[in-house]
Formats: structure tokens, C-alpha cells, sequence
């Protein structure tokens, strides 16, 4: 069903992208910017609903028929939707805010965050009880519940952050998640709708991922790790999302209290950009981070699947 899902995303973002272009759904690039990004102006955006939309068009079916796992797939794929749908939130309001040219640009963090906290909580109560070990010993449930609603949430915004050159987000996702493909047919799908996602996306990219997408992606990271393996792997395997938003922390907590900024740009893909290094040296040189991380938590693994 892989082969499946890869075609029908392919199918989808396809047809996403001439519907785009007719009516005119581009991104605008922040002109401060790296100056080689000024060229992408235009360039389709919020391509993340179809490949999301491919993959809940394959799963669910094969869900109730008993083809896609149990509980925790359900869960994971439900809560990847419900971050997907705050992205998606996100991503209407650039693309109608560009068409009309005024009205409200996107959901502000004070908008974001407590949407996401509701979904990471309802995520965090149901798998608590799925975990293979009690994760807060002493605290039970409460807990437990406790810490996945923060690593839901910052899963969430650590792979969103992640996006903004192209290739980028896509190719870290597929790698972080091939040590659970075997255990959770929910992250091997994704994988599969991110493949016919990545033929467009790939430099010079055809349309941009945006804020469903890389919810739903960061969602899904952390529920499978959660869920089929350790919490505490997440970051190492991810370890280029968590740097990205430690990046753009320090950059804000610099700023606002020394007026000064570390990075010259952040997230720090933007940084190496303005630094001198090509756009797609920047991406392959963070796929290999990651392969080179997730290898490790492979080997924590035990080498299984």
C-alpha cells in the first residue's frame, strides 16, 4: 500500500499545484531574507494538504479493515490530523491574506499554542496508558500525560521550523522515521505520501510544504517514537529539528535581551544560506546529520526494525 499511497500523493500535489497556479495561491518570500529565495516569490505553497490528504485516504480504509495496526496507530493518526488541521489554519490565512492583499497573515503563537496544547494533552492522556514503561516514575499517569504533551508540541514546532528550503523537511522525516517502519504502518505511510511529495518539492521546488504538513509530520515523529520506541530517542534521531528551534529561541531570547542576534539568520538553515552555502549543500548536508543520528538510535534499537 505504500506504492499506493506514494502515487496518489504524487496525483494529489500534482493536481494541488495547477489549481495553485490558476488561482494564484503563491508565497511571499521575506524580503530579508537569503537574496537567492527572492526568486521563489510566486511559488505554490500549503502543499502538505494533499500529501496529508493522501495519506488519511489510505489509511483509514485499511484501518477498519484491520490493515493498519490498533489503537496507537489510530491515535497517531489522529492526532497528526488535528495538528495538520492548526496548520492548515495557518496556511489558509497566508494564502487568502496574498489574494486579497490585506487581512490577517497567519496565527500568531499566542493563537497556535493553545490549540496545540489541547490536541498534545488529548494525545498525551490516551498514549500514556499505550506506553511500553512508565515514563515520570513516581507521577503515573499525570505524569506521563504531562511530558508527551510536551513532546507532542515541541515535536511539532521543532519539525515546522525545520521547513524553509527545499527538500529540507521532507528528507529529515523520511530519515528520522525509517527505524519505525516496520512497527507503525501509519509512519510508513507517511513516508510513502512524503516521496510523492518530495518529486515537486525537490530544488527548485514546485511548491512549498507549509504548516499542515509539517505539523503532521512532527505529530507523527513523536507519536511513533513514543509509542514504538523511547521519548528520549526522539531528539537524537531529530536532531537537526531540535537544533533548528533552538536556534530560533536563542536568536529571540538574544535580541530581546542584548539587542543582538547570534545567528544571521534563524532557523539555522538560513544561517549556513547567509554564510555562503548553496541552497541544496544546506539540505544534504542535514540529511547526512540525520542519517548519521538516526543510525545511532538504530543501533540503540538493538538494530531491529
Amino acid at each position: 500500500m505504500m506504492v499506493v499511497a506514494a502515487l496518489l500523493s504524487l496525483l494529489l500535489v500534482w493536481l494541488f499545484i495547477r489549481t495553485s497556479k490558476a488561482r494564484g495561491w503563491g508565497q511571499p518570500v521575506r524580503k530579508e531574507g537569503p537574496q537567492t529565495h527572492l526568486i521563489k516569490e510566486g511559488t505554490p505553497t500549503a502543499g502538505g494538504v494533499p500529501f496529508v490528504l493522501a495519506l488519511a485516504l489510505v489509511f483509514f480504509p485499511l484501518y477498519f479493515t484491520g490493515y493498519a495496526g490498533g489503537p496507537r496507530e489510530l491515535l497517531i493518526m489522529l492526532t497528526a490530523l488535528g495538528m495538520g488541521l492548526i496548520g492548515g489554519a495557518d496556511d489558509f490565512l497566508k494564502v487568502r491574506s496574498r489574494m486579497r492583499g490585506s487581512g490577517k497573515k497567519e496565527l500568531i503563537a499566542r493563537e497556535k499554542m493553545p490549540l496545540q496544547l489541547l490536541v498534545g494533552l488529548l494525545f498525551g492522556w490516551f498514549a500514556a496508558p499505550l506506553a511500553a514503561h512508565e515514563l515520570v516514575p513516581g507521577f503515573g499517569q499525570i505524569g506521563d500525560t504531562i511530558l508527551l504533551t510536551l513532546v507532542m508540541i515541541g515535536s511539532v514546532n521543532a519539525f515546522n521550523f525545520t521547513d524553509g528550503l527545499d527538500g529540507l523537511l521532507g528528507g529529515v522525516a523520511i530519515i528520522v522515521l525509517l527505524p519505525l517502519l516496520a512497527l507503525s504502518p501509519v509512519s510508513a505511510l507517511l513516508v510513502a505520501v512524503i516521496l510523492g511529495f518530495l518529486w515537486f518539492n525537490a530544488h527548485p521546488a514546485r511548491v512549498f510544504m507549509g504548516d499542515m504538513g509539517s505539523h503532521a509530520i512532527g505529530a507523527i515523529a513523536a507519536g511513533a517514537y513514543v509509542l514504538y520506541a523511547d521519548v528520549w530517542l526522539l531528539p537524537i534521531a531529530a536532531i537537526i529539528p531540535v537544533v533548528a528551534v533552538l536556534s530560533v529561541v536563542i536568536q529571540v531570547l538574544s535580541f530581546r535581551t542584548r539587542k543582538k542576534r547570534v545567528f544571521k539568520m534563524s532557523p539555522i538553515q538560513h544561517h549556513f544560506e547567509l554564510s555562503g552555502w548553496p541552497e541544496t549543500h544546506v539540505t544534504l548536508r542535514f540529511w547526512v546529520v540525520t542519517a548519521v543520528a538516526t543510525a545511532a538510535v538504530w543501533w540503540i534499537l538493538g538494530g531491529r526494525p
